[in-house]
């Protein structure tokens, strides 16, 4: 792994674990899928127009299709509008904490169901990850931490955990940034049903509710996206995803910073036993 790969996977760890705090702060002065679904389009026209300026095409083999409309369902709509319907009522900090065990549920997953081989410490990973889990919900379950964001947040992840099983290796063949605005548009057809559906253009403007919508709509939401996309074809799926080790830590402490939210001590051994899970799991899979 070179240095500009490392620099690629950090920066992309930065952005995805700043989209938590800015997504607070953006379903505090606005409908949450109203805003999300116009983040999502703003995205996909920017991404879409400057892949076509680079000469990126829409003539995408089959993989790469059902690659764009997977991820736009299941990471773009489920995931992340469930997520900002959460954070209406549960903290950014908690997001990022449920958010980040998607590695976690992939490995899982393709132990219990698909059948691929684990070795011990990715064992070991995952019984961490159990374990900090547990250690971080008990805490905020005794906090009085509301139920239904929660389940959400679960739900949302689970999402994400399907959609990266299913579309694996998608964005190989090229047209990297035309397949992330595609995905991005495609989010934002699917979540304007239900935001025209059950919500109003109540937003209360302010410079706040302004800076965290351009920032997420162009630094997580797009950039972010790319970044994550050129990794993984930099230097393959499985060392790529060894960068999110690093999300239960920033995530938190981005939060926390910004936001002034509370992290107790259970939530502190809780991130790091959790973080070093992913760890474990991700080194598990390198070759021998």
């Amino acid at each position: 792994m070179d240095i500009r790969a490392i620099l690629m996977g950090l920066a992309f760890a930065a952005m995805w674990s700043s989209a938590f705090t800015s997504a607070r702060i953006i379903v505090e002065y606005a409908p949450p899928l109203i805003a999300l679904a116009f983040r999502f389009l703003i995205s996909g026209v920017i991404g879409v127009g400057i892949a076509a300026w680079l000469g990126q095409s829409m003539r995408l083999s089959r993989r790469q299709w059902v690659g764009v409309l997977v991820f736009g369902l299941c990471q773009n709509a489920l995931y992340l509008g469930l997520n900002f319907v959460a954070m209406q009522t549960i903290e950014a900090s908690l997001a990022a904490i449920i958010a980040s065990t998607m590695p976690l549920l992939v490995a899982l997953a393709g132990w219990l169901i698909m059948g691929q081989r684990i070795r011990p410490l990715g064992i070991m990973g995952l019984i961490a990850g159990v374990v900090g889990v547990t250690l971080i919900m008990g805490a905020r379950l005794q906090g009085g931490v509301d139920m239904f964001g929660l389940i959400l947040c679960v739900i949302g992840v689970v999402s994400l955990t399907i959609a990266t099983l299913v579309v694996l290796g998608a964005s190989s063949g090229g047209n990297v940034l035309m397949i992330v605005g595609l995905q991005m548009l495609v989010g934002s057809a699917i979540l304007w049903v239900p935001a025209l559906m059950f919500e109003t253009f109540d937003i209360t403007w302010n410079w706040q509710l302004i800076v965290a919508f351009i920032y997420t709509t162009l630094v997580p939401g797009l950039v972010a996206t790319w970044v994550w996309f050129t990794l993984v074809g930099r230097i393959g799926a499985v060392k790529a995803s060894t960068f999110h080790f690093l999300n239960p830590f920033l995530g938190v402490a981005i939060a926390a910073v910004l936001l002034g939210e509370r992290i107790g001590m259970l939530d502190v051994v809780g991130v790091v036993v959790i973080a070093g899970g992913i760890l474990a799991v991700q080194l598990s899979k390198q070759p021998t």
